[in-house]
């Protein structure tokens, strides 16, 4: 068993997932992977959740244990001698608090920002609503979904399950050097999404190279239930030899 840096629960994680054109994640593909595809689609994910009852090392963290994240991601692999590891980059990741965005960039290179932050959780016996809120450069951004209450298991090999069953993440430290580390949880059960809403401006938020998303629709938006997750501590270094 690896030894745990965090744990948490991730909660109402939700995906809107734009189809785009490989030459668009290769600038931030990391050494020694290759980019994922699902039916030779290339993915790239707005994601909202919750992080929630978060802990370093088991202990608790006070005032900052709960919180929205926001991020970009896109899906990649890496052939080892045990077979292919399939993860995830992340663009950006977007926290309302500065010391969970210092502690992650310190520790891990990762490319966390810190801006204000919101949601709205919101029930009954048919609908579960999500809206997760943020504000950037004095823009409201927000992802809005409505998706029916009851969550199933994800049939194998749906696009479910390649967008959420990728139990790696990877953080490109320089043009020939790569992190690898993993993250564990169950597979997790969805919903059905039956309306969604989406005001991102991707260039203002990620830069002009994703611009071409405003005018662009999701290819599917999904809803996970999520579950407790695990972010081990030991991570790989892979290098140019």
């Amino acid at each position: 068993m690896p030894k745990i840096f965090l744990s948490a629960q991730w909660e109402h994680l939700v995906m809107a997932n734009y189809a785009v054109a490989p030459e668009t994640l290769q600038p931030y593909l990391p050494y020694g992977l290759e980019l994922d595809d699902f039916q030779g689609a290339y993915y790239l994910s707005l994601v909202g959740f919750m992080f929630r009852n978060t802990r370093l090392f088991g202990l608790p963290v006070p005032f900052f244990g709960s919180f929205e994240e926001i991020n970009l991601r896109f899906y990649v692999k890496r052939n080892t001698e045990q077979g292919i590891r399939r993860g995830v980059v992340f663009v950006n990741e977007t926290v309302p608090y500065r010391v969970v965005a210092w502690l992650a960039n310190a520790l891990y290179k990762e490319h966390y920002t810190c801006i204000p932050t919101q949601h709205l959780i919101q029930q009954n016996d048919q609908l579960t609503r999500v809206r997760y809120m943020w504000q950037h450069r004095n823009q409201q951004n927000f992802i809005n979904v409505a998706a029916e209450n009851t969550a199933a298991p994800m049939m194998p090999g749906s696009v479910e399950a390649f967008i959420f069953e990728h139990y790696y993440g990877y953080t490109k430290i320089g043009d020939a050097q790569t992190e690898e580390y993993g993250v564990l949880h169950p597979s997790w059960n969805t919903h059905r999404v039956l309306h969604h809403e989406i005001n991102c401006d991707f260039s203002t938020m990620y830069g002009a190279h994703f611009g071409f998303l405003n005018e662009q629709q999701p290819k599917s938006v999904l809803l996970a239930a999520g579950s407790e997750v695990q972010v081990a501590w030991k991570r790989h270094r892979i290098q140019q030899p």
